[in-house]
């Protein structure tokens, strides 16, 4: 054995003792044929993701506030980062592959828009108006690592990591989450399926157990956390949080975190499913309810919306134009088009090209190109 084959099996040794239900490097999956080396291909999709220029892009991404003077107030990183590493310390507690844990998180929100939410729901609006196909950012995502990225080719990313990237939302709570064997024919159907039925593209299951540990760990990542943004920015007070919530989960994100991780390694270790106890998850869903009525429906004014909305579906007219017009001085050829390739320009409808462009925006992208057209 030469010492490249040594390194390579001490990447994999720790995978002899996961748990049975646990996903094997062995297992993993790609849609093209490609050259691993001494990384287990889950830690290189790990990799792969981090390194993709997406990655840097959710340093100015909105998690809840947009144009937040506070610096304090979470980006769309750091909401990534938290759902990472609380995915893995239940997915160490639980014997379970890591490394695919990591690339799920770390990959799950790529294809969030500028403005978080309310991006996605403009974009979506206007998907539906030109394409006649629903846009919501779990399916972007899977869009943009297979479709989009690395100028057009894709990143090739494991069947397991993009399904956990499809199935993550985070908005749907459930009482259990138990993964659904799938092949390649199955995802691609309930993907290409997400563009005509966005209902019940959220009620699609992970394929592996390590999916489901990360589609819980994207709500416990941000329910805390969203909680001490709204109070750091005088939204509410922490007594305003309901007592029957408090007595349970706490009424800080320390705690909050802290206290459904352990629940939840409580009631799942050594079975094939995740799962939280009653208290629990019926306190967590009543802190989602709260957070919605106190967070989530005033981050923006109506005037804000009204403005965003006005200014992206008139930033997707001026770029289609641009388009037809091939004007290769505008941005959309600059920064993005310019540097796709042959196959991404000749497959991909321009409209569909345009809603790449927007989607993969960053905040202040997104408002200096509003500006230059005002």
């Amino acid at each position: 054995m030469n010492n490249f084959e040594k390194a390579k099996e001490n990447f994999i040794r720790k995978e002899k003792d996961l748990s049975k239900y646990a996903t094997k490097s062995s297992d993993a999956i790609r849609f093209k044929e490609d050259k691993e080396d001494i990384r287990p291909p889950f830690f290189h999709d790990i990799d792969r993701i981090i390194h993709s220029l997406s990655y840097t892009r959710y340093l100015n991404k909105t998690q809840v506030y947009t144009l937040n003077s506070n610096d304090h107030v979470s980006k769309r990183i750091t909401h990534v980062q938290l759902v990472s590493k609380i995915a893995r310390t239940i997915g160490r507690a639980l014997n379970l592959n890591e490394d695919l844990i990591e690339a799920i998180a770390l990959g799950h929100d790529i294809g969030h828009t500028p403005l978080g939410h309310t991006g996605e729901a403009i974009l979506n609006r206007l998907s539906l108006k030109e394409l006649g196909e629903y846009f919501a950012h779990n399916i972007q995502g899977v869009r943009y690592y297979m479709e989009v990225a690395k100028d057009g080719v894709g990143l090739n990313l494991t069947l397991q990591t993009l399904d956990g990237i499809m199935t993550h939302n985070g908005e749907m709570l459930s009482p259990i989450y138990e993964p659904m064997k799938k092949d390649k024919s199955e995802f691609l159907r309930e993907y290409n399926e997400s563009y005509k039925d966005l209902n019940k593209s959220k009620t699609y299951r992970p394929m592996t157990l390590e999916g489901c540990v990360v589609r819980i760990s994207d709500i416990i990542g941000y329910i805390g956390r969203d909680i001490e943004d709204a109070i750091m920015i005088d939204r509410f007070k922490r007594s305003d949080i309901p007592e029957s919530i408090r007595d349970i989960l706490g009424d800080n994100n320390r705690d909050i975190v802290n206290n459904i991780v352990l629940d939840i390694i409580n009631e799942s270790i050594d079975k094939p499913y995740i799962k939280m106890s009653d208290k629990v998850y019926k306190a967590l869903f009543e802190l989602k309810k709260f957070n919605n009525l106190n967070i989530y429906k005033y981050s923006m004014t109506k005037e804000e919306l009204d403005y965003y909305e006005k200014n992206i579906n008139k930033l997707y007219n001026i770029y289609l134009n641009d388009i037809k017009e091939s004007n290769m001085n505008s941005s959309i050829y600059q920064t993005f088009l310019l540097h796709q390739s042959k196959e991404y320009l000749e497959s991909t409808n321009i409209k569909r090209q345009v809603i790449d462009f927007i989607s993969g925006m960053t905040d202040d992208f997104l408002i200096r190109e509003i500006r230059n057209y005002e």
